[in-house]
């Protein structure tokens, strides 16, 4: 990390649950090896409906010494996966289909968002893991899961060109790495539909 006492860096995790978390633990410790650089875990509750992450006691072990050592938990949608049917339109296929299966919360109507959001935080809520953030599984919202974030008490939403405070609606564009390579290498991405990490540098307030 630079001198510079005006900036720092954090890196950010995605699709954080029992089924990924053994790709990223060698990861995690190569960047503990480097120095205390504080890591956001972007947390899926039940990933692609394989059960809730309540019953993986070593994960949440896990995730508990991250957040004793002042890393952060963020919502990370509740399934991880798209299971909403497409609309006639060929913008939709390419987004839901081609860019990602995995946009949850691509197709949602404004009461089934507010459901998954409010499960998704009763469950962090239970386990005593505080959470200021939600992010949408690959950055897809539509208008009704944006509505439905107002619902809730979090801080921050996040986008591939920024994070954005909720309620109030300011953005920050942030300077990014992203990679797939992150975790244990592409072939290990493609195998689990991971995202990978994403590296933002950000000056501090």
């Amino acid at each position: 990390m630079p001198a510079d006492a005006g900036k720092a860096m954090a890196v950010v995790l995605h699709d954080v649950a029992p089924q990924t978390w053994p790709l990223f633990e060698p990861f995690i410790a190569a960047l503990d090896a480097i120095g205390n650089i504080p890591l956001t875990l972007l947390v899926v509750p039940d990933y692609h409906h394989g059960g809730a992450l309540t019953g993986h006691h070593r994960f949440r072990a896990a995730i508990e010494a991250r957040l004793a050592r002042g890393d952060e938990v963020a919502l990370h949608g509740y399934f991880h996966s798209d299971d909403r049917p497409l609309r006639l339109d060929p913008l939709d296929l390419i987004r839901r289909r081609v860019y990602t299966r995995e946009g949850e919360f691509a197709a949602l109507d404004l009461e089934e968002a507010s459901r998954r959001l409010g499960r998704g935080l009763a469950l962090f809520s239970d386990l005593g893991w505080p959470v200021a953030g939600f992010v949408a599984p690959a950055w897809l919202m539509n208008h009704a899961a944006r509505t439905a974030l107002d619902r809730f008490p979090f801080q921050y939403t996040s986008t591939p060109a920024g994070w954005s405070a909720c309620r109030s609606g300011g953005r920050s564009p942030r300077p990014r790495w992203c990679g797939p390579r992150a975790a244990r290498g592409a072939a290990a991405s493609r195998a689990t539909g991971t995202n990978g990490a994403c590296a933002w540098a950000r000056t501090s307030a």
